[in-house]
């Protein structure tokens, strides 16, 4: 997570969006409106010949281990998911249904406490824990219509107790539950994506150290303009991997960027979506890439979702390995340490994947 600036960060006045639905107002303020090359297009927002072709992998299958050839099958599913899609939605992962449950209702009884209550765990300007807006940096700067509540929560030096709420009062049990069966799920899913790269599956997590994690929960109310505004703007993650539960029964509202389009993604009742960040592209020298994704809001339907970031050590350096760099495959990115990356991602707007320019050699020799 990133830390306090030691300037002050002008943001001006940020509209809480649920209080704007609660005023049924039809007037978008003009720093939700996006510019029109932004606007989502509400004819491909719903509807997609490709929201069946977005991978599936079932964990069972693989976790198993008795039928060498359903393993075999698993993971070559697994290795095109993250070449082609870098996004796959997994199912039979091992979280119990009442845990999901559990974790969607906690966010949903925080989102609907009085302002007043969830305003005592204040996200302050260019930092990315509590409640508010992350990534906003000037006053004219475009805004997402969303709510958003982020805490660290390994290892334990990144967490603010401050912004750890009192109620719900089975908030924290709650949470602390939930993402400690998410960082199992991390473990074995680095594991797996190592296999089917042609690693030992213990590479990744021998190689990251004490890792990151962190967890956003974002809440979508209805807009009466979906056409105008963005829920999230475009972005790939700086993650290794990100863990997104959306809300049971909830509308579509998470696309990504696929052949130039942006695709719908549908909701498995049940399934996590699993997607690839920028640390893996990095890593394997682009044979993984993370993905551009953003989030679109519905007219009457609200939306909620629980993301959970898994990351290396802030103290790692990272860089392509050797495996994948040849005379085919040039080395594509420099070596850096992971905390001066996390920091640069948590202190810079959603854009697209600039932040990951970063890493690559020509944007950082200035060419």
């Amino acid at each position: 997570m990133a830390p306090v600036p030691l300037s002050p960060i002008k943001v001006g006045h940020i509209h809480d969006v649920q209080e704007l639905r609660k005023t049924k107002t039809t007037r978008i303020p003009p720093r939700f409106v996006r510019d029109m090359a932004e606007r989502p297009s509400l004819a491909t927002t719903f509807e997609s010949s490709f929201t069946s072709d977005i991978p599936i992998i079932d964990l069972s299958s693989l976790a198993n281990g008795s039928n060498p050839d359903e393993f075999r099958h698993e993971i070559l599913k697994l290795a095109a998911s993250c070449e082609d899609w870098g996004f796959f939605q997994v199912i039979n992962h091992g979280i119990d249904i009442s845990m999901l449950e559990s974790i969607e209702r906690a966010a949903m009884d925080f989102f609907n406490l009085p302002l007043e209550e969830k305003q005592k765990y204040p996200m302050a300007p260019g930092t990315v824990q509590g409640y508010g807006q992350a990534f906003v940096f000037s006053e004219d700067q475009k805004l997402d219509w969303c709510n958003m509540f982020a805490l660290g929560i390994e290892p334990q030096y990144m967490r603010n107790p401050k912004l750890w709420p009192a109620n719900p009062p089975t908030f924290r049990d709650t949470v602390e539950t939930y993402q400690a069966q998410i960082r199992e799920l991390c473990k074995k899913l680095l594991k797996y994506i190592a296999i089917s790269l042609g690693l030992r599956g213990e590479v990744f997590e021998e190689m990251f150290g004490a890792s990151v994690q962190a967890i956003r929960m974002n809440y979508y109310p209805p807009c009466p303009r979906p056409d105008l505004v963005l829920g999230l703007s475009p972005h790939s993650d700086g993650s290794a991997l990100t863990v997104l539960q959306q809300g049971k029964g909830n509308s579509i509202g998470l696309q990504i960027l696929k052949n130039n389009k942006w695709v719908p993604v549908r909701p498995i009742t049940n399934a996590l979506v699993i997607n690839i960040g920028d640390t893996i592209e990095v890593l394997t020298n682009g044979k993984y890439k993370s993905v551009e994704h953003r989030a679109v809001t519905h007219k009457d339907e609200d939306r909620i979702s629980m993301v959970t970031f898994y990351a290396p050590s802030f103290e790692v350096e990272l860089g392509p390995m050797a495996e994948f760099i040849d005379e085919n495959n040039p080395c594509k990115y420099r070596r850096y340490n992971h905390g001066e990356y996390s920091k640069h991602y948590t202190t810079s707007k959603l854009q697209g994947k600039k932040t990951l320019d970063f890493a690559k050699f020509e944007a950082f020799n200035g060419n």
